[in-house]
């Protein structure tokens, strides 16, 4: 059987030579006549794909001498209390905005470990764009922040910050920035070395579940008050080169294949193909009396898309058509409803014109005026 266009959120569509040279692996990894699965994380081979990884994600994003990559597990979600543990001390404020669940998971966590200040938030209008309350108010940088922490792209919502909102908020504030990259990293072109800290789990863009990517400026790291344990301390873990315990030797690997696969395709190019696939897919939905957006246009996001119908009634009938027509995972987060189509990188354009299509198929069919 085809097979089918995967829109699911994460874990995500891998591209298939990846997916390839993985099953391969499996087998024989390397020529060793051992599996990727059983081969030990200190061998030569392995080292190799780890340095690897990490020189290609310096590479690929540009990143300069003052940045450490590391390899981690614990998902996004450890990083929601590894980043105030190692990088909020006594006595200061660290500052975040509120745009959507995992922002707002990252501030539940971060307040268990120091003060913290929520800038804005857009939780009363159902996080349906990025606040911008510096831009009337610019004061609000003023005081002084130990960072102040974004999610870059809001995955359950739908929502992004925009290269240019990106751009006024460097240029405000007065502190590092850290940025949850989880479902927009490598999607396209920033300076990337204008951030302090970015983390992002792998399983949206370049890798499957079970590694977090963390890139931290050395310069913001500060000689702990209190002895962190080693394995939540960025300073030693980068001493360890992303090597202190067994990491996750099988998903760093699919990473190293998929980061090979990103560079050889070009972070200028992935990035045209994804504006080309949202724009394709967001004027379809604007175009259509049955389907419409659900957040503020100047906010979408270009790597998940929600949407939902104008008659709730017909969200469980276009589910089943698109899964009769070979698309899967549309499904809208569990505590939101209606449609999510997650555009990756590795979704091509063929799948977001089957999902037009549908669209198109299914509206013709029960459309109301």
């Amino acid at each position: 059987m085809t097979k089918p266009y995967n829109f699911y959120s994460g874990p995500a569509v891998l591209p298939d030579e990846v997916l390839e040279k993985a099953a391969q692996a499996i087998k024989d990894f390397a020529g060793t006549r051992l599996s990727i699965l059983e081969i030990s994380h200190r061998s030569k081979e392995f080292v190799e794909v780890m340095q690897e990884a990490r020189l290609l994600v310096k590479q690929i994003l540009r990143l300069d001498h003052h940045k450490e990559v590391l390899f981690l597990q614990g998902g996004a979600s450890q990083q929601f209390f590894m980043v105030p543990m190692n990088l909020l001390r006594k006595g200061e404020v660290a500052a975040y905005f509120d745009t959507g669940q995992w922002s707002s998971r990252a501030i539940a966590e971060a307040k268990k470990i120091g003060s913290v200040e929520v800038l804005a938030s857009s939780a009363s209008s159902q996080y349906n764009h990025i606040p911008k309350v510096w831009m009337d108010n610019p004061q609000l940088f003023q005081k002084t922040y130990s960072y102040i922490h974004i999610t870059s792209n809001n995955t359950v919502f739908g929502t992004q910050w925009s290269k240019p909102l990106l751009e006024n908020l460097f240029e405000m504030a007065n502190c590092p920035i850290v940025a949850d990259m989880s479902s927009d990293l490598f999607s396209r072109e920033l300076d990337f070395n204008r951030f302090g800290l970015i983390y992002a789990g792998a399983q949206k863009n370049f890798g499957p579940a079970g590694v977090t990517l963390v890139i931290v400026d050395k310069r913001i790291l500060k000689e702990s008050e209190k002895q962190l344990p080693t394995l939540l301390n960025y300073q030693k873990l980068i001493e360890a080169e992303s090597m202190y315990n067994t990491p996750a030797v099988f998903a760093v690997f699919i990473c190293w294949l998929t980061l090979q696969w990103i560079k050889r395709r070009g972070l200028e190019n992935l990035e045209q193909e994804s504006i080309r696939k949202a724009q394709l897919l967001y004027e379809a939905i604007d175009d259509s009396t049955l389907f419409k957006g659900t957040v503020s246009k100047e906010d979408r996001s270009r790597m998940n898309v929600c949407f939902k119908t104008k008659n709730p009634d017909m969200d469980k009938l276009f589910l089943e058509y698109c899964e009769n027509n070979n698309l899967v995972g549309l499904a809208g987060y569990r505590t939101v409803g209606g449609f999510r189509a997650s555009i990756y990188n590795a979704m091509p354009v063929e799948g977001v014109q089957k999902l037009i299509q549908c669209i198109k198929e299914f509206e013709s069919k029960n459309g109301i005026n």
